[in-house]
């Protein structure tokens, strides 16, 4: 289908949360959402560089701070929120750091920074979201969850770390998580709108990133110049996210169309066959519960 920003409906009213905003999809994320009347918030590690952001940004913004890799961290900017929340967008992200590092909690860190923050934090604003007349969660996936599998259900042990496979397991975990919010908000009945989308292959931070492949020095040096040559930018990377954030029906996946869903245009995207088993999602909102100790009231 054909969309840009340009195609957003007006946001007027509307309070956002964007996770990893301060650089990158997150970051043109929160300018179009901002851009057309919503009050943003850049919920980030990095609140020094989620400043430095929020100043080019047109409209009403907030920086707080928020690392995903802590649960306390998650509680605690939780607990500060204050009034209905109407958008979530799960967007933060670690990707394929070299070697086994865990989160503050004990918890691989992608596993534990991709998901279980993100399911954390979805849990404990669900309160706020509920106060707001059509709230929605958006989480952000990648193609790379076709590489995961049923050891998602592993929560990715030290032994053997594969860091391809482990990140994608991480996305196969956000997949799974969107599905099965949308299935538990529909049983219940509740108004919260899950959807999940995939920016394709887009030249962002994220590959550059000390916490992820940039912990190799060169490419933390070098990503910055070659990814913009080969892949799609960040702008276009984000538009599966604000159609989900926006116009995308309760439980859909938007991502690119062309290239194996790596770039162009935006419409369905395709799930694995493990991201559609139902009970895999389920176990895997068991597991994740017991490990964040965060349920969720729908």
């Amino acid at each position: 289908m054909s969309f840009t920003p340009a195609d957003l409906p007006d946001l007027t009213g509307v309070r956002a949360i964007v996770t990893g905003s301060n650089a990158g999809i997150g970051e043109v994320t929160a300018r179009e959402l901002a851009a057309r009347g919503a009050e943003v918030t850049l919920a980030c590690r990095n609140t020094d560089a989620a400043t430095e952001a929020a100043r080019a940004i047109p409209g009403t913004t907030h920086v707080e701070q928020l690392d995903l890799a802590s649960l306390d961290s998650v509680r605690d900017f939780a607990e500060r929120w204050d009034g209905p929340l109407d958008l979530l967008v799960n967007n933060a992200g670690v990707m394929t750091p070299p070697s086994y590092r865990e989160t503050a909690d004990g918890h691989e860190l992608m596993f534990g920074t991709n998901h279980l923050g993100h399911f954390a934090l979805t849990g404990r604003l669900l309160p706020a979201l509920l106060e707001a007349e059509a709230p929605r969660v958006v989480t952000v996936a990648s193609i790379a969850h076709h590489r995961g599998d049923a050891r998602v259900l592993d929560a990715n042990p030290p032994e053997g770390y594969a860091a391809e496979r482990y990140y994608g397991n991480s996305k196969l975990a956000n997949v799974l998580f969107s599905r099965e919010l949308h299935r538990r908000a529909t049983a219940s009945g509740s108004k919260v709108v899950s959807t999940a989308a995939h920016p394709g292959i887009s030249a962002t931070n994220l590959v550059a990133s000390r916490d992820g492949m940039g912990a190799n020095r060169l490419i933390h040096l070098t990503a910055p110049y070659f990814m913009p040559v080969l892949f799609q930018s960040a702008a276009k990377g984000a538009n599966p996210t604000l159609y989900a954030a926006t116009l995308g029906e309760p439980g859909s996946y938007t991502g690119p169309q062309r290239m194996r869903e790596s770039r162009g245009p935006i419409g369905p995207a395709r799930p694995s066959r493990q991201a559609r088993d139902e009970q895999l999602a389920a176990d895997l909102w068991a597991l994740s519960e017991e490990k964040t100790g965060v349920s969720f009231a729908l």
